[in-house]
């Protein structure tokens, strides 16, 4: 009988995870389909959305695209968005400027690939513990959409920001379901919040 391969346990490192550790406890069982970023050396683990979340995300994401590429922009979906070692993001799509040019890069996506970062809410939900529009604001990435989600396709909105000269967010546009988000920057958008979802 061949001897079986115990995981190596997850040590107590709260404030103390990087990159590194990430790369070595995170390939795990349970955590491997769940969202991890750190904040300060914080790990925060949140489960995957719901299905119709994931029907959204991937909704958006092929609206971008044919824009996007024409535009020379590339649209990805998760991808560990890496501000230090200490501290990365996973928006729910991700467009970047620039491809990653090493093996590195593709793990760990350097912010400043980012040309803007997009994150689904849920109308009602429990406030989330990583505030991703702040550090993207923080480490420059010019863009970042919010789109949120609710059961009533009228009352789905969806908020680009862009990004301020002093570091803040202001509205570039804003859209509630049946209506259209159209703008021309950061590359050509159009889309109607409510048709993200069936």
């Amino acid at each position: 009988m061949l001897p079986t391969r115990v995981a190596e346990p997850v040590p107590d490192l709260d404030g103390g995870w990087t990159v590194r550790r990430a790369e070595r406890h995170l390939r795990v069982g349970e955590l491997a389909g769940a969202r991890h970023e750190c904040v300060a050396g914080r790990l925060v683990v949140t489960p995957f959305p719901p299905a119709t979340e994931s029907i959204a995300m991937a909704s958006l994401a092929s609206a971008f695209v044919p824009a996007a590429e024409a535009d020379g922009r590339h649209v990805l979906g998760r991808v560990a968005l890496t501000f230090s070692p200490t501290c990365w993001i996973q928006p729910d799509v991700t467009v970047l400027h620039t491809l990653p040019s090493t093996d590195e890069e593709e793990r760990w996506v350097p912010a400043a690939l980012c040309l803007m970062a997009v994150e689904f809410v849920r109308r009602g939900a429990r406030r989330d513990p990583v505030d991703r529009r702040r550090h993207c604001a923080g480490a420059g990435i010019p863009w970042f959409l919010r789109v949120e989600l609710d059961r009533c396709s009228d009352r789905m909105a969806a908020d680009l920001f862009r990004r301020t000269e002093g570091g803040g967010w202001a509205v570039a546009a804003r859209a509630v379901g049946g209506q259209r988000l159209r703008v021309r920057a950061p590359f050509p958008i159009d889309f109607d919040p409510a048709r993200l979802l069936p």
